[in-house]
């Protein structure tokens, strides 16, 4: 292997790394791997890159929550066809994670093409600041919420909360979690319902734009960056999630609004 193609592989294993960390974080993963592609120089990464990466989060993610995805689904199908109420509360949460899935679904493919025109560094800087006071104001808020007791009205809440998200420096995971608490959602319920919510949308995601990543002229000579980067942000985004829902449980949130003062005031001072 040649050095060029040496430093390309480290590159991109480094964007993997970006990716994986900052996915099930409050703090953009979006807006870090676009600043790790300016400072290592890999420019704008295109949206071949982006599925690749989702798709890696996705799995790890889905891994993750597989046994409440399994019983959601079945408890889903078996209230309808019995109507018994013990298989009730997880027939009404995985509507509301329907419910839920629409804004941002419905937003990502109307205004793609105009978010993803009109991102620099100094946007998602202030997107970063945005994120660390809404953690911030949240920070102490212990809700009562269990998933039993969700409502519609709480879904779309924190499913528009998602839907904000779509720009590159405000964190999906922060602001659906954000907007969960806000809600009154404990810890637990805020999280598990926050990256349920993840799993369609990034889904439907990877669905659209599957013609282009087959398409994409360049995806043979990057075979072997693009494999590193896939199974790198694989494991570091189930590492990572397992870190966070520790976190979570710990109520430290606060941890990230500082760190997103921090890199928002640093991308303004140095770009």
């Amino acid at each position: 292997m040649e050095n060029i193609d040496l430093i390309l592989l480290i590159k991109h294993i480094i964007i993997g790394l970006v990716q994986g960390f900052t996915e099930p974080i409050p703090v953009s993963s979006s807006g870090h791997v676009m600043i790790a592609s300016e400072i290592l120089g890999l420019g704008e990464q295109g949206f071949t890159f982006a599925i690749l990466t989702n798709t890696a989060s996705l799995l790890a993610i889905v891994y993750i929550y597989r046994e409440d995805i399994v019983r959601l689904i079945t408890n889903f199908f078996l209230y309808l066809k019995t109507r018994k109420n013990r298989y009730k509360a997880d027939f009404r949460f995985a509507v509301f994670i329907v419910i839920g899935s629409i804004p941002a679904g419905v937003l990502g493919v109307l205004l793609s093409d105009v978010i993803a025109d009109n991102v620099g560094m100094t946007t998602i800087a202030l997107m970063l600041f945005v994120t660390g006071i809404a953690l911030w104001l949240i920070r102490n808020m212990r809700g009562t919420k269990k998933d039993a007791d969700l409502t519609a009205k709480d879904a779309i809440i924190v499913g528009l909360g998602q839907a904000v998200a779509l720009t590159p420096g405000i964190s999906r995971s922060g602001a659906t979690i954000i907007s969960a608490i806000a809600v009154g959602m404990k810890q637990e319920t805020a999280l598990r319902f926050s990256f349920m919510l993840y799993i369609p949308v990034s889904l439907g995601g990877v669905v659209l734009g599957i013609s282009d990543f087959l398409n994409e002229p360049n995806k043979g000579a990057l075979a072997i960056p693009y494999a590193a980067t896939f199974i790198v942000t694989l494991f570091m985004t189930y590492f990572a999630m397992r870190w966070f829902m520790g976190i979570m449980k710990s109520g430290k949130l606060s941890y990230f609004s500082y760190y997103c003062f921090l890199v928002g005031t640093l991308l303004l001072i140095f770009y």
